[in-house]
């Protein structure tokens, strides 16, 4: 098959169902594997040059709605007869489905049956840890810093972050994302802020800017709140990669009472998958 991807949550799909190799274009933004380096360059996700994109005969075009503004890529795939499928996971489970659903596209089923199953042995053992936690942490993920929104209750590291031993420190709020305020995040007292901006590597990040803000020294002096500058791959897209997310959360937060992180294993972890 010729394979796009145009989101780079999509594109991590495929390299877990073995499919790398049948990609002939990706977005701007998708990073991982190494492999798609040279691939062709459509554009940025939310304004993909299609004109490129058709030109590349596609059989299949893997499209999302996980970030707000790429409905009108859809409706350009539409309007062009291109085929395509739309994924717009919000959990953990829907993550697996769409490894189903694109196993069953590409005559990878046996693919994502081992990889799902590795995605919900990696959650029970996770869970069964996190469930004998006591000092659960109340981690704030700041996506972005002004306006700041932040993740709710109604997404991934909801999830992410009960596995890890903490709790989303905005799990109250029935949406997906949050727009709030500084002021907000203070009185509610995060024991962990985890900087995970949209868009930005982590070396961008600098943990300063957080620490200039009003309020900062309450939670250093009486909350003992900690900041850790967190990966966007692993935590920002809805992909297996953010069970590698869980892992770097969970040692972060509680290092006696989960395994240490080791990210070098994530390809070990993709080898054993791949069925030959």
């Amino acid at each position: 098959m010729r394979i796009i991807s145009i989101c780079p949550s999509n594109t991590e799909l495929l390299h877990y169902l073995g499919l790398t190799s049948e990609l002939v274009g990706v977005d701007d933004f998708s990073d991982w594997p190494d492999e798609i380096q040279k691939l062709p360059r459509l554009g940025p996700d939310l304004s993909i040059d299609m004109d490129n994109l058709q030109s590349l005969a596609p059989d299949l075009v893997l499209a999302s709605l996980s970030v707000p503004g790429m409905e009108k890529n859809i409706e350009e795939l539409e309007r062009r007869n291109i085929p395509h499928v739309i994924y717009n996971p919000q959990s953990l489970t829907d993550i697996q489905n769409d490894l189903f659903d694109l196993g069953k596209r590409t005559d990878k089923l046996a693919e994502a049956k081992k990889v799902t199953e590795w995605m919900k042995n990696e959650i029970a053992h996770y869970e069964k840890i996190s469930n004998s936690i006591k000092n659960r942490k109340k981690v704030y993920f700041e996506w972005w810093p002004k306006p700041i929104f932040t993740p709710g209750k109604v997404n991934w590291l909801s999830e992410v972050a009960y596995l890890a031993g903490g709790e989303n420190l905005f799990q109250d709020v029935e949406l997906a994302s949050v727009q709030t305020s500084w002021e907000d995040v203070v009185s509610r007292k995060p024991d962990i802020i985890g900087m995970v901006w949209v868009g930005v590597k982590t070396e961008k990040m600098q943990i300063s800017h957080i620490k200039k803000r009003e309020g900062w020294d309450h939670l250093e002096a009486n909350i003992r709140t900690k900041i850790f500058k967190l990966e966007e791959s692993l935590f920002c897209r809805p992909s297996p990669r953010l069970l590698i997310g869980m892992k770097r959360l969970a040692a972060l937060i509680h290092p006696n009472d989960y395994p240490a992180f080791l990210p070098e294993e994530e390809e070990s972890y993709i080898k054993k998958l791949q069925v030959t």
